[in-house]
């Protein structure tokens, strides 16, 4: 007579498909611990980056930081040079945009420079975010406050001639003459 092994086995390879299926993943988020609007490091949590995001580590919140108030209200994006500088409008390069521009540009009173210099509460990291940055920073303006309904100056330039802005009233985004004058809100990453 033959026996069957057959039920036993399968029985065995349910119960492990079953138990392995209901393990609990971990879904764990440093950034859940940061809400947009919250004071942090000098500034206002403007953004936390997310799985997809450049720089995400699942385990280690990293974000923007945007400084409290506008330190530009009538400020050029140019130092008086039409020269190429080599930016990106990529969210994480806002840092790398504002060090080539102000590498160029030079001395001066400009959104960039200006970024740079910015200090507050022992934070001196500041820069001049970049098209998609300043986009986030757009998308969260009421919960960071103290937006003005007017264009503000991004890092990311267009051609030689022109950068990218970003209108706070309705959000539309345009590339504008570097000589314009606009407003300028610093940010820092975390």
């Amino acid at each position: 007579m033959k026996r069957i092994y057959f039920i036993p086995a399968l029985l065995v390879l349910s119960a492990l498909i079953v138990f392995t299926g209901c393990k609990k993943k971990d879904t764990t988020d440093a950034g859940s611990a940061f809400t947009i609007g919250q004071s942090y490091q000098g500034g206002v949590v403007a953004y936390v980056l997310k799985s997809g995001d450049p720089g995400y580590d699942q385990s280690v919140a990293h974000g923007l930081i945007a400084a409290t108030n506008d330190v530009g209200t009538s400020t050029q994006w140019y130092n008086g040079n039409y020269v190429a500088t080599s930016t990106s409008t990529a969210l994480g390069t806002g840092n790398a945009n504002t060090n080539a521009i102000v590498s160029t540009q030079a001395a001066g009173n400009y959104a960039a420079k200006i970024c740079a210099d910015y200090s507050i509460n022992g934070y001196s990291d500041w820069y001049l975010p970049s098209k998609d940055e300043l986009n986030k920073l757009y998308l969260s303006k009421d919960l960071i406050g103290g937006f003005m309904a007017m264009a503000y100056w991004s890092s990311s330039q267009s051609d030689n001639n022109k950068a990218w802005k970003q209108f706070f009233s309705n959000g539309n985004q345009f590339a504008d003459s570097k000589a314009t004058t606009l407003y300028v809100r610093c940010i820092r990453s975390f």
